[in-house]
This record gives C-alpha cells, sequence and structure tokens, in this order.
C-alpha cells in the first residue's frame, strides 16, 4: 500500500511540473489576499521572470511561466494561484481576444522612492503600509535628495502627506504646541537653511518645479491626499508669497490669489485658495472641505471606476483593476476634488456619482504621468492624527489598497508594450 502511495505522489509531483505551463494569480473575489499578490508580481520581476498582466481578466489576474520557486512563494504569502496546461492557456487567451481585456507585459521592476520627512508619524501615509505589508522594496528621500538630484535613480515617485505650500499643513491651529508639530516645523526650516533658502515655503516651492522636471522626463508620480493639490498650488504660486506671518515669518502677498498662474498646474486651475490660515484648508480644489462637518457616513460613501477600452486605452485600465467597481470613500486633509477645477486634458477615472466629487485621476507631462488618489487611508474612513496604523492583515482585499498597487506595478510595463 505504501508503494502505491509513493508511486501516486511521484506522478502527481511529476506530472504537475511537467504539464503546468503557467502560473495564474488569480486577482477576482476569489483571491485570497489581494495586496500580497501584487508583492508577489514584483518578487517575480526581481527575480528575472517576465509577468503578463490580465487586463480585465479575472479583475486583472497576473501570469507568468510555472516554476516551483513561483509556486512555493506564493503558498508562503497566502496567495491563491491555479496552474495552466496548454489548454487552459489557449481558452484564456481566446478569452481575452474576444472580450474587453488586453495583455500588457511586465518585464522590470520600478525603483521606487517615497518622498517623506525624517520624522514621519505612524499615521501618516497608507502607501508605506501598503509597501510594507506587499513586500516591495522602497527607498526614503527627502527635499535635500530632491534638489541634489536624486530622483533620476527612481522610476516611481510618491509623496508623502505633505504641504509643498510651506504652510505645515494647515495644521497651526489644533497642533502647534505639539511636539511633533515644533519638530515638524524645525527640520523643515533647518533643511531650507541648509539647503540655501530664505524659508520653507521658497524650498518647497524648489522641490515642487523639480519633481515636475522629474515626471516630464519620463517619472512615474503617485500622489494622495493634500500632497496633490498643495503640489499644484505651489506650482501655480512660484512666483507670488502665499504662506501667512504665522509660517514664514512675513505676511502673504494681499494680492496673491490673483497672481496665481495656473498654466504652471499638473492637473487643477481656477481655484481659489482658503487665505484664512487658521482654516484646515488649502484651496477649493477639496471636495468636500476638509473643516465642514461630515455629511455623508462611511455607510453610504462610495465612489465608482470608469471602465476603459483595454485594448486602446491600456493606461487607464490598468491603474483602474479590482475586483469590484465601486469602493467605499474614505476622507483626508484632501478627499476629492471638485470637477469643475480639473483641466480638460485630465482623464478622470474614479468619481462620486451623484456628486461633484472626483476621487481618482491621471495625467501625462511630457514623457511622464502622474497619478492623484483623494483621501488618506482607504480602509480608515476618518483618519485623524494620533490614530493608530492600519493593519493590512485585516484588510488582505482591499479594493482602495489595491488601486495605490496598480499604480506601483504600471512603471514595470514598459512603454513600448503600451498601444497609444
Amino acid at each position: 500500500m505504501k508503494r502505491i502511495i509513493k508511486i501516486f505522489l511521484l506522478f502527481y509531483f511529476f506530472t504537475t511540473g511537467v504539464y503546468a505551463q503557467k502560473i495564474l494569480i488569480n486577482m477576482d473575489l476569489t483571491q485570497a489576499d489581494h495586496l500580497k499578490a501584487y508583492g508577489l508580481a514584483f518578487w517575480t520581476l526581481e527575480r528575472g521572470v517576465n509577468v503578463e498582466w490580465l487586463l480585465n481578466y479575472r479583475g486583472g489576474s497576473f501570469l507568468m511561466d510555472y516554476s516551483t520557486v513561483i509556486e512555493r512563494e506564493a503558498r508562503v504569502r497566502g496567495v491563491s494561484f491555479n496552474l495552466l496546461d496548454a489548454t487552459a492557456l489557449a481558452q484564456i487567451t481566446a478569452t481575452i481576444e474576444q472580450e474587453n481585456m488586453d495583455i500588457v507585459l511586465l518585464e522590470t521592476p520600478p525603483k521606487i522612492a517615497v518622498y517623506a520627512p525624517p520624522n514621519k508619524q505612524v499615521w501618516d501615509d497608507a502607501v508605506l503600509l501598503a509597501l510594507d505589508y506587499a513586500e516591495i522594496p522602497y527607498d526614503v528621500v527627502w527635499d535635500d535628495k530632491v534638489l541634489q538630484g536624486e530622483l533620476i535613480k527612481y522610476d516611481w515617485l510618491h509623496l508623502h502627506h505633505e504641504d509643498f505650500t510651506g504652510q505645515f499643513g494647515r495644521f497651526y491651529a489644533s497642533y502647534n504646541s505639539t511636539d511633533w508639530y515644533r519638530e515638524q516645523v524645525a527640520k523643515s526650516e533647518e533643511m531650507a537653511k541648509k539647503l540655501g533658502y530664505a524659508k520653507v515655503s521658497d524650498m518647497k516651492k524648489a522641490v515642487a518645479l523639480t519633481i515636475r522636471d522629474y515626471i516630464a522626463g519620463g517619472g512615474f508620480l503617485f500622489a494622495m491626499c493634500s500632497a496633490t493639490d498643495s503640489y499644484d498650488i505651489a506650482l501655480a504660486a512660484q512666483n507670488v508669497d502665499i504662506a501667512a506671518e504665522i509660517f514664514d515669518g512675513d505676511p502673504a502677498d494681499p494680492q496673491a490669489q490673483q497672481k496665481l498662474d495656473y498654466s504652471q498646474t499638473l492637473a487643477f486651475e481656477n481655484f481659489r485658495l482658503v487665505e484664512n490660515p487658521l482654516v484646515y484648508e488649502f484651496s477649493d480644489i477639496d471636495v468636500p472641505p476638509s473643516n465642514a462637518p461630515v455629511l455623508r457616513g462611511a455607510e453610504a460613501d462610495y465612489f465608482t471606476l470608469f471602465e476603459f477600452s483595454a485594448k486602446y486605452d491600456p493606461v487607464p485600465t490598468m491603474l483602474t483593476q479590482n475586483h469590484v467597481s465601486a469602493i467605499k470613500g474614505f476622507m483626508g486633509q484632501t478627499t476629492g476634488y471638485k470637477k469643475s477645477l480639473i483641466k480638460k486634458t485630465i482623464v478622470i477615472m474614479g468619481e462620486a456619482e451623484g456628486t461633484d466629487q472626483v476621487k481618482y485621476l491621471h495625467g501625462n507631462l511630457g514623457k511622464g504621468t502622474f497619478t492623484f488618489y483623494g483621501g488618506h487611508d482607504p480602509e480608515d474612513y476618518q483618519h485623524f492624527v494620533y490614530d493608530p496604523q492600519t493593519q493590512l492583515s485585516l484588510h488582505k482585499n482591499s479594493p482602495g489598497y489595491r488601486l495605490i498597487l496598480n499604480n506601483i506595478l504600471f512603471p514595470a510595463a514598459k512603454k513600448k508594450n503600451l498601444k497609444t
């Protein structure tokens, strides 16, 4: 009997190795851990194995050559997968050819940088949580490395929950007496002095311009929450002082609003500044304003992803891959974007139906691209200062976090593989 069992096991492992030509990382509702699956795809690319991203097939599944090493790694990470023989592979290919689906080849793992201050707090950044949970490597850069030209080393840059206007996140009214706020101000002022700038706001404007050059040269930018609108505001205010005296020691230009140059921005235009420095808000871009009461609770707050043509619009299709099309909303200092203030050249990828709120957008600049995602933490509806960080092991199938990870894999698709 033992001999029969042994022969059966040998036959099973032998036939699995022979007939399994591909391994499919399914990304539909049957996936046990969507977030770890992105990390597995990244890990596979790091080992020189190409990954095919099956756009719109079972939630945007990943396909790669079969190996026992990849199979073992998937099991270790708790990622669901299917082994495919030639017949199953042919059926999938036929389905993709007939439906609104396509295949994009991922070849090289992108080098990732996260823009974050040295005193970043645990409540600060959902992208860092996503990268750490998915086990995707990254470097942290701040103002000195940006201005010293080190962005050229990286394919993908994420902007930390940041204020590029030099107003220290507009936290003054509520937190100016706290140790973390004072440390943030002190470190920023020390960095500005070190780099030869009279004020933090001047340094941040220079950083914003350097990042814009990085995008135009072929970089991929991803930003969330206040890093999105404060970045565009900083670009529009390159030649005008918009920071109040409590932030930089001298008053803001009383004609600041009239002097904004919207031609310099990436995504927004015709917005109006919030000039009261004690209000926790930068401009009227944000919907709803962060200083307004919550009108819709978490149970009623959703945004919907747009559906794009996989064969003709592969970029937005990649960025919207998900196992659901309606995603629960979440707030932040910048929760969403007023549609009427978004430039006509921008691709809107997700919005709250029946409102003026755009949640997710994408655009091009020169040879590069940028993606803005409103809100702070996809799995914490109202994420406050001092809140504990979200445990992603409790949210393995988060559709909101999947959008972040779509952006991380996006640069792995060589532009020659993307039909335009």
